[in-house]
């Protein structure tokens, strides 16, 4: 079997799954407005798998007589029957089911209106989330090694092992965050290349069709028919703003802010090791006679101020938020301090 049969039998078995995929959905959606654009959906890429069985002839291969989901795809298709296609959203957009950006905005959100405007709402849209990521790996590494250090204080009063314990957590908790971010990104990054890469291929193999899906999109979002499909047509004069368009409005992705793996890893090691450091710091300095209340003060306004700056995320009063936040980590630590100083009463 040449590669090229190989390629349009795989072709036509994504198509054929994502027409399978497309009426679950308009299943699901039936009497919303969506309803129409996924069964549009469906009858469009029943026509590009049509596309693909005369590429699979030319061939000299056999197109196959019935199409069979796999288990993955009737799994699928009964979870959104179930929970509807919002809550499963990341995972159809994974399995190439387009048009999942209408659940990431109210419909009623501005279109665009003419092709210079395609992207622009997404741009910058990540700097909070940065931000507010980088925000709760500081409160994670002040937690986690505020409550280790009051553990082992509570169980010895020497000061050499509990600088030694805090050492390590916050090494241990940075290197652990950092890998589990690398991991994460990495494999998300590599999930949202091979969904691109695929709309490529499409789009070279058939373009009128590709615009096709866009405009029903912007009609389903809210833009008049004929507008739609006119500003589809001009998208797809310039092949790569046509595939910038297609990954944000079909695949609900922005290909840039697809993430970096070490960047990523970089930014969780070194908020977490921020947030460790504070509990752990008045141990570092040799001049401090008394280093476990200090490091408690220090840890209580760190977690006050942690709460204030997310309350900036919630919408709630700065003060409540950092009081929330301090009651949440001073009961943490309380309840370590006191469970190691039981170990270490029964361990002495």
């Amino acid at each position: 079997m040449t590669s090229r049969l190989e390629h349009a039998l795989a072709g036509w078995q994504e198509e054929k799954r994502s027409a399978y995929l497309y009426r679950a959905v308009a299943l699901a959606e039936a009497g919303t407005p969506r309803q129409a654009l996924f069964e549009e959906l469906a009858r469009a890429a029943e026509e590009q798998s049509g596309i693909w069985s005369e590429v699979i002839r030319k061939e000299g291969g056999k197109v196959p007589a019935d199409f069979r989901p796999d288990l993955r795809a009737r799994l699928v298709s009964g979870l959104t029957r179930r929970f509807r296609p919002r809550t499963l959203r990341p995972i159809l957009s994974a399995m190439k089911v387009r048009g999942m950006s209408l659940y990431t905005s109210p419909l009623p959100h501005r279109m665009p209106v003419n092709v210079e405007e395609i992207g622009r709402r997404h741009q910058g849209s990540g700097a909070g989330n940065t931000l507010r990521a980088a925000v709760f790996g500081v409160n994670d590494g002040l937690v986690s090694n505020a409550a280790l250090i009051l553990g082992v204080a509570g169980a010895t009063a020497e000061s050499g092992v509990i600088l030694l314990t805090g050492s390590a957590g916050l090494l241990a908790g940075a290197l652990s965050m950092a890998a589990g971010e690398y991991v994460s990104v990495r494999s998300q990054r590599e999930m949202f290349e091979y969904q691109i890469g695929l709309e490529r291929e499409e789009l070279e193999q058939y373009p009128e069709e590709e615009a096709a899906e866009l405009a029903l999109i912007y009609a389903a979002k809210g833009i008049p028919k004929d507008e739609a499909e006119s500003l589809a047509r001009r998208l797809f004069r310039d092949p790569e703003r046509a595939l910038d368009t297609l990954a944000r409005e079909e695949l609900g992705l922005n290909p840039d802010e697809l993430g970096s793996p070490v960047k990523a890893a970089v930014a969780s090691f070194l908020a977490f090791a921020a947030g460790a450091i504070i509990p752990l710091f008045p141990f570092i300095l040799p001049f401090a006679a008394q280093p476990l209340p200090i490091s408690v003060a220090l840890t209580g306004v760190a977690l006050f101020g942690v709460g204030a700056i997310l309350s900036l995320f919630t919408g709630r009063r700065a003060m409540l938020g950092g009081l929330r936040m301090l009651g949440i980590g001073g009961t943490a630590g309380a309840a370590t301090y006191f469970i190691g100083r039981a170990l270490g009463i029964s361990l002495g």
